[in-house]
């Protein structure tokens, strides 16, 4: 079959994912086989295809590819993420152009709304994957809100509240004022940003004395209740028991004492609003202060900001100032650098508020995912240094706030039977809530219309940390076949951004719920970073369309523009250049077939013997590359992986092989040969395979006709065998000879159809093996041995080994001369210079020693280039 001239993507792509998914290839289920599971971090349903994904996924799509050749039966769970939060604010926004506000909505209504945008959106980022090649078992597509998944994640909830494990607290959260929820303290962020520090007086009762505060939210003073001395500071002595009056509001306050007080920052004195900062919250409860929230769920303010309600809270800010100046209350204010707490999903600014909320006790759950990563080793990190993150997290937990106040996500199945915040049951059903009501009130005749089920949704961390076992059922049936055989997974291919909210919480939920760990590791991808080093993103406007890029460089070439710098954990500086390499490099291979492809066959020729060695060094040289390819893949250096293979592919293969191999203009190719080229090109497509699968398939293919059973998809990974080691260091000698010859001829503008006389004093004793090889590569008339130098001969270095090419035709004798001895005071020159450095002994101790050997190696190198310089000016008389 006659392959194209050039390289279509576009309908390689298409056809063969095609090709793939008639044939089932990426579907898998439970048989004989050994299992390779891997299941996806489910994106948010809300998502579009962007660098971090592409990076991701093609590493996913690595591994898996790689597992069937290597004849595992590889399973990739796919599917989504119902992202309460930003899925809830797309519904919002959505409904809001509509002029529909959803408060004014029933949860019913609104739900309906919301699963009406999930299917007409949600599928866009799994089809977009289907573009980068991913060979997902898109048959096990889960949703994080199907109703399968939906009742795992109500079950666990039931057993674990039924363990004493989840309890209702009254508690300071992080509210988002933005998306109306609270946030658990890993989902907040905490920017340094400018701000000011505001000092207030404060009238003393009864007295004419005055106190000064400082803050940085002049705004809460509505919301003050005390203010605080530290009583080791005798500054305030004089106002042990009594009140101040706080400014605008003019309600009295105790003067209260306590020795967390800091006496250095600001003035030493503390206004302390229990209901909006954690730490006053604590004083507040010590000394029984009143609790007075300021602020509406939007952190607008309400009737206790008098005539600032309803205002945003930095719109106060601004307004109270003023106020303040004017009421000669500002004493003065100063900038202060603070710590800010930030929404992690709508960028706003956290606001502490205290909610009725519920919580999972961490303390006991998280030991055994502490001892299986950090001390048995069960679970691995790559790269490791990540057990001192994962560490940290893991000894400092707190209590896992998981209520959320949203409709979007799995209702929280708490039903209330009484007024009482403690009047309620947990149940996994309404109608079990009604069996256990009955049973708590005595009440036989209660029915569900007297049960009121808690508003609140859960986490959606709290449906995701059971995604290995929900997506094969092990939660709601643990003895079904499939748990049985698919966990623990295999690999979990992450980013280190989420090593807590996900990472270490399925570690938890693995054990407490299947004993047993989840997956065996845990590659942590790195940041995908534009060339400044700037993370990619929408508001910065670095990041490129990823559709656009697979569409201009193809699927394969972007897969390798990506992986070529992607080292495990470390950030990857994306430059659309190594998109076009990795083009390049399909289109090299493409070429490479195509040649061997036009070579014209005779069965009547004997095989030519640089043909035989030629091969035989490339078997040795390729399973050198594979024992490396397959060190990498155990370490996960995916990215090493294909380099080796690229150098493999790009230069020993064609750019030495094909050359040794190549017959004469116009003459046909042995057939010996032309199948064992074949055959060397057939194992290079199968280790390329899990890193351009489009490109190799399609080679595949052309080679000759093959069954679906023979698709290069499952195929079988080469067989590792004995590194003939004599042989690839014969060849890297003789390459070095070769190099040689053609510099000459370069330099000297010697046609290479010119064939040249060759002689060699073998000062090394080095193998003739590749004799034949040299001669052909160098176009040489034959390859004498000499013991002594040749008159009027060009001549370079291997090693100690001298060579000799007689000059050919007229040559300007004073020119050549004149040429060599400018080289030779030049090299000369750099020689002193790094001898110079060399003899410096603070240089030698103190530089690196990659350095110092690198200084050595160009010492080593000018002396040899000296030597023969000044043996081909001796040459010339």
């Amino acid at each position: 079959m006659q392959i194209p001239s050039k390289y279509d993507a576009s309908q390689v792509e298409s056809k063969w994912y095609d090709y793939w998914m008639k044939h089932d290839y990426f579907h898998s289920t439970p048989d004989e086989r050994e299992p390779y599971t891997i299941v996806i971090p489910p994106p948010n349903v809300t998502g579009v295809l962007h660098m971090g994904h592409m990076l991701n996924n093609t590493i996913q799509d690595v591994l898996i590819r790689r597992a069937r050749l290597l004849g595992k039966n590889a399973c990739w769970v796919p599917g989504t993420d119902h992202a309460s939060i930003a899925t809830e604010a797309k519904v919002v926004a959505k409904l809001k152009e509509q002029g529909i506000d959803k408060n004014d909505l029933s949860r019913d209504e609104f739900l309906k709304h919301a699963w009406d945008w999930t299917e007409e959106y949600g599928g866009v980022i799994l089809e977009q994957l289907k573009k980068l090649g991913c060979s997902c078992d898109w048959d096990r597509t889960k949703f994080t809100m199907d109703e399968d998944m939906s009742e795992a994640v109500i079950k666990v909830f039931v057993d674990l509240y039924e363990k004493g494990l989840i309890y209702r607290g009254y508690r300071m959260v992080n509210w988002d004022p933005e998306a109306k929820t609270t946030l658990s303290d890993e989902e907040v962020i905490h920017e340094e940003r400018q701000g000011n520090l505001y000092y207030l007086e404060y009238e003393i009762e009864g007295s004419d004395d005055k106190l000064t505060i400082a803050t940085t939210r002049p705004e809460t003073i509505f919301g003050d209740t005390a203010i605080c001395i530290n009583p080791e500071d005798e500054r305030f002595s004089h106002l042990r028991g009594k009140k101040a009056i706080v400014p605008i509001c003019n309600r009295v306050i105790p003067i209260i004492e306590d020795g967390y007080v800091d006496v250095e920052f600001g003035t030493g004195c503390l206004k302390v609003t229990p209901a909006h900062d954690e730490n006053d919250k604590n004083l507040g409860d010590k000394h029984k202060l009143e609790v007075i929230d300021i602020f509406n769920e939007d952190a607008s303010l309400n009737s206790f900001g008098m005539h600032y309600q309803g205002k945003d809270r930095f719109v106060v800010r601004k307004e109270i100032v003023k106020e303040l100046e004017e009421k000669g209350v500002l004493v003065k204010t100063e900038t202060h650098i603070n710590k800010v707490g930030t929404s992690e999903r709508t960028k706003a600014v956290i606001e502490p508020r205290l909610s009725d909320q519920w919580f999972l006790k961490m303390e006991e759950l998280v030991k055994p995912a502490i001892k299986s990563v950090l001390e048995d080793g069960d679970i691995k990190l790559f790269p490791k240094k990540f057990e001192n993150t994962y560490r940290h997290w893991m000894e400092n937990i707190r209590d896992w706030n998981i209520s959320r106040q949203l409709m979007w996500g799995q209702q929280i199945p708490a039903y209330f039977y009484g007024d009482g915040k403690e009047d309620f049951v947990v149940a996994e059903t309404i109608e079990k809530a009604i069996e256990k009501a009955r049973t708590v009130t005595s009440n036989s005749k209660l029915q569900a219309s007297d049960l009121k089920q808690d508003k609140d949704a859960l986490d959606t961390w709290f449906s995701s940390w059971l995604w290995p076992m929900s997506v094969f059922d092990g939660i709601r049936n643990p003895e079904n076949e499939e748990i049985k055989y698919y966990y623990p997974t295999n690999d979990l291919v992450t980013g280190p951004d989420i090593l807590f909210f996900w990472v270490a919480r399925m570690i938890i939920s693995g054990y407490e719920y299947k004993d047993e760990k989840p997956f065996e590791n845990v590659y942590l991808t790195g940041l995908v970073r534009d060339k400044q080093r700037r993370k990619m993103s929408k508001s910065l406007g670095n990041s490129p369309d990823a559709l656009k890029l697979i569409e201009a460089y193809g699927a394969d070439g972007v897969r390798v523009g990506l992986l070529l710098s992607s080292a495990a954990g470390n950030d990857l500086m994306f430059d659309e250049a190594l998109c076009q390499q990795g083009k390049g490099f399909g289109n090299k291979i493409w070429n490479a077939f195509r040649l061997i492809q036009g070579w014209d066959i005779d069965e009547t020729i004997p095989q030519p013997e640089t043909a035989k060695v030629g091969l035989e060094w490339y078997e040795a040289r390729f399973q050198k590359a594979l024992a490396e390819i397959e060190d990498h893949f155990s370490k996960y250096r995916l990215s090493d992986a294909l380099m080796a293979i690229y150098k493999l592919i790009m230069d020993d293969f064609s750019s030495w092989l094909l050359e040794i191999i190549k017959p004469a203009y116009q003459k046909p190719i042995d057939t010996k040969t032309y199948k064992s080229v074949i055959e060397a090109f057939e194992n290079n497509l199968k280790i390329l395979h899990p890193f351009m699968p489009f490109l190799s398939e399609e080679i595949w293919q052309y080679i000759s006709e093959r069954t679906p059973d023979e698709a290069l998809i499952v195929a079988k990974w080469p067989k590792t065998k004995p590194i003939n080691k004599t042989l690839i260091a014969e060849f890297e000698f003789a390459s070095e000879v070769i190099s040689g010859i053609r510099n000459i001829r370069k330099q000297k503008n010697i046609a290479f159809k010119d064939a040249i006389g060759f002689s060699v004093i073998n000062n090394e004793k080095s193998s003739v093996t590749f004799n034949g090889v040299i001669a052909k590569l160098g176009n040489l008339e034959s390859i004498e041995d000499t013991s002594e130098a040749i008159e009027g001969a060009l001549t370079f270095r291997v090693k100690s080994n001298e060579y000799f090419i007689p000059m050919v035709g007229a040559i300007d004798v004073e020119a050549e001369v004149k040429k060599l001895t400018e080289e030779l005071n030049y090299t000369e020159g750099f020689l002193k210079s790094v001898q110079k450095k060399l003899s410096n002994e603070r240089f030698v101790a103190g530089a690196p020693e990659q350095v110092v050997a690198s200084e050595k190696k160009k010492e080593a190198d000018a002396l040899a280039k000296i030597e023969t310089l000044k043996a081909s000016l001796a040459s010339m008389g």
